[in-house]
């Protein structure tokens, strides 16, 4: 055997002995990290259980509602005007004052006018008096027919003229056509007013409608006689009631909604014409439902969700009663109202429901309960100002 063929098995061993070595150290070096992270974790603090709050789930009667935006209008309402021009004499009116239907509001200068309507009688009662006596004279075939019959159209143009005249006269007395409660006035005597300007508004508001919008789907629900109620901010807290009185009878083309009318009883005067207010029609019967805060609603691609309660008799490791758990379950909704959500499959009565934090959660999680805050729960919210 030469010394290069001894050499080789030599050199061989060697290598397999250094490969060897550099796995072992290798290894040796993970195993030291693996342990060394295995440590780090076995050391963080453990993360505590997310707080939530939580409420029971339970049945609610609930009145079925179409919610609308709507106007309030008066029953009789204008904006009263002249028909022709003139010098203000009088204003016997006051801003804000009741008045009655017929009363006089503001009166035109017309003493020109009234001394016309004088000269105008004065001749119509002279053409009186000469038909008087041509229908006297045409007895006695004292006159022509003729004559007669020129006598008496001279008195029906004379009569004609002085009713025209008191027309232009009653023009320049402005009356109130009904009944109501006028506006502010700011006109004053000697003030020039041009025919069709506005002098003062008067408003019935005995009762008042509200005029309001519905899509068209809708209008298998609407009837003539279903009670309304309205909210106005205005008077947070408190709720009109009324009826509908109209539906209008066609489409309207552009937004495919159907105008309402409602009739609002107006006893103290709180509303006025103009008002903007939040409308709900009762229609239907009451249903009852088990509802939710549409807050404890997580809403996914997949499905609606909510995290329930899971408690336990349990205790931990230091002897503690165990935390409780939830346990994320799909849900079927219905119909909203205010804040409130009904629950239509998924949930039974009584059970305990995460109503806020569930961004923190996930199955078998741990929770803590913390109820002093709780989500809006309102079937009727109103904004506050905080």
């Amino acid at each position: 055997m030469t010394p290069d063929s001894q050499a080789r098995p030599s050199i061989a061993k060697r290598m397999l002995v250094m490969i060897g070595g550099v796995v072992l150290l290798i290894a040796l070096i993970a195993g030291i990290k693996v342990w060394l992270v295995m440590r780090t974790i076995a050391s963080l603090p453990k993360p505590s259980p997310a707080t939530v709050s939580t409420t029971t789930v339970r049945y609610q009667n609930w009145q079925p509602r179409l919610s609308a935006v709507g106007t309030l209008r008066a029953v009789r309402g204008a904006d009263l005007a002249f028909d022709v021009p003139g010098l203000v004499q009088n204003v016997a009116l006051q801003s804000g004052q009741r008045v009655a239907a017929g009363q006089l509001l503001v009166r035109l200068h017309d003493a020109d006018d009234v001394a016309q309507l004088h000269q105008l009688e004065a001749a119509a009662h002279l053409a009186t008096l000469n038909f008087r006596r041509a229908r006297r004279q045409v007895a006695a075939n004292a006159i022509s027919t003729a004559d007669y019959e020129s006598a008496e159209s001279n008195m029906t143009s004379r009569q004609a003229a002085v009713a025209e005249q008191q027309a232009l006269i009653a023009k320049k007395h402005l009356r109130a056509p009904f009944a109501g409660r006028a506006g502010i006035i700011t006109i004053n005597p000697g003030d020039y007013l041009p025919a069709g300007t506005p002098v003062v508004t008067l408003q019935q508001l005995d009762a008042l409608y509200i005029d309001f919008d519905m899509p068209q789907r809708e209008l298998g629900r609407l009837a003539i006689g279903q009670r309304v109620r309205l909210a106005i901010d205005a008077f947070t807290g408190q709720s009109f009631a009324g009826q509908i009185t109209a539906i209008e009878p066609r489409v309207n083309t552009d937004t495919r909604n159907i105008r309402v009318e409602a009739r609002i009883p107006n006893p103290n005067e709180k509303l006025f014409p103009g008002m903007f207010a939040e409308v709900q029609v009762e229609v239907g019967a009451q249903q009852r439902y088990l509802t939710l805060p549409q807050a404890a609603i997580v809403y996914n691609p997949y499905g609606d969700t909510v995290f329930v309660v899971q408690r336990t008799d349990r205790h931990n490791e230091q002897g503690e009663p165990a935390l409780p758990t939830v346990q994320q379950t799909l849900v079927t909704t219905g119909d909203t109202r205010g804040d409130q959500i009904a629950v239509t499959h998924g949930l039974n009565r009584g059970a305990e429901v995460v109503t806020s934090g569930q961004l923190k959660l996930k199955n078998g999680a741990e929770i803590t309960i913390d109820n002093s805050v709780q989500p809006a729960d309102a079937a009727h919210p109103r904004p506050q100002e905080r």
